[in-house]
């Protein structure tokens, strides 16, 4: 969790730069793959917290293993679902109100059972332990996107 929380202050560093675009690395601005990671985590956490851990069924996925291993998402080979998608004209201030929500949500995932899980449909059941894990590397994907935008 750590590691996300140092992604989240490199995000909040960031938020002056929110509208810069590069068309060549990516459709979105910074702001948009800031809002993108808070709405994911969102998202995922509330799943996570609505899960029964009685359900949990531990299942391999190769797919996930090696995202999880090698700490990163192939870029441009998956699109976003709508439901993560920023739906309006952000600003700093709404940026950092999504920062401070999902600084917010991450402490409620940390209170989650070690089996409550998120149902990922490539990866399938992740965990608490694991899905913190797919937070991370999706996250640090989208950091990495935006550090490429403001070379």
């Amino acid at each position: 969790m750590h590691k996300l929380n140092h992604l989240f202050n490199q995000f909040e560093a960031q938020i002056v730069n929110f509208s810069k675009l590069d068309p060549s690395i990516s459709e979105g601005n910074v702001g948009w793959h800031i809002v993108h990671s808070c709405l994911v985590i969102d998202s995922v956490i509330a799943s996570v917290l609505k899960s029964d851990p009685s359900k949990f069924k531990k299942k391999f996925s190769f797919k996930a293993f090696m995202v999880l291993l090698l700490n990163q998402f192939p870029r441009g080979k998956a699109k976003a679902p709508s439901f993560t998608m920023p739906s309006e004209e952000e600003s700093p201030a709404s940026i950092l109100n999504h920062i401070k929500l999902t600084r917010t949500n991450l402490e409620a995932l940390l209170k989650a059972s070690k089996n409550q899980y998120f149902t990922h449909p490539i990866f399938g059941e992740l965990n608490k332990k694991d899905t913190i894990r797919f937070l991370y590397v999706h996250t640090y994907h989208h950091y990495k996107i935006i550090k490429d935008i403001l070379k």
